[in-house]
C-alpha cells in the first residue's frame, strides 16, 4: 500500500530541489550548482523510500512516485512563471521541460530503494520480542 505522507515528503523535496537548481531559478546558473534530474531523482526517491519504511521494493515503487509527481509539480510552476515571464517562448520552454518528467522516474525508483533500505523498520510497540 502506498503510504501518501512519504511520497508527499518526497515531492516537496523534488520541489525544493528543482526550484533551487541553476535551472530552476533564471541568472543563477553562475551562482547555484546546477542539479540535475539524475541527482534530484536520486535525493527526493530517497527521501520517500526513507519514509516510507518499506524495504527496498516499497522504497522504489515511493520513490518513482515522489519525484515523477515532483518533476510534474516543478514543470508545471516553471510552465506558469515562464509563461507569464516570457510569453509563447516561456510557454515552449515549459512544455518541453515536461517531457523530461520520465527522466525523474528511473534515478526515483533507484534513490527510493536505497532509500527504503537504509530506512528504520516499523516499530512494534507493546508486541512481544520473539
Amino acid at each position: 500500500m502506498v503510504n501518501w505522507m512519504a511520497v508527499l515528503y518526497g515531492i516537496v523535496a523534488s520541489f525544493v530541489i528543482g526550484l533551487i537548481s541553476g535551472l530552476g531559478l533564471p541568472f543563477t546558473d553562475a551562482t547555484l550548482p546546477v542539479i540535475g534530474a539524475g541527482t534530484t531523482g536520486l535525493i527526493a526517491g530517497g527521501v520517500a523510500g526513507y519514509y516510507a519504511r518499506e524495504g527496498a521494493g516499497g522504497g522504489a515503487i515511493h520513490g518513482l512516485l515522489a519525484t515523477t509527481i515532483g518533476g510534474i509539480v516543478v514543470g508545471l510552476f516553471l510552465l506558469l512563471i515562464g509563461t507569464i515571464g516570457a510569453g509563447i517562448f516561456g510557454f515552449s520552454v515549459g512544455v518541453f521541460y515536461l517531457l523530461f518528467v520520465i527522466a525523474y522516474g528511473l534515478p526515483g525508483a533507484i534513490g527510493g530503494a536505497v532509500g527504503g533500505l537504509l530506512g528504520p523498520k516499523e516499530s512494534t510497540v507493546g508486541q512481544p520480542t520473539g
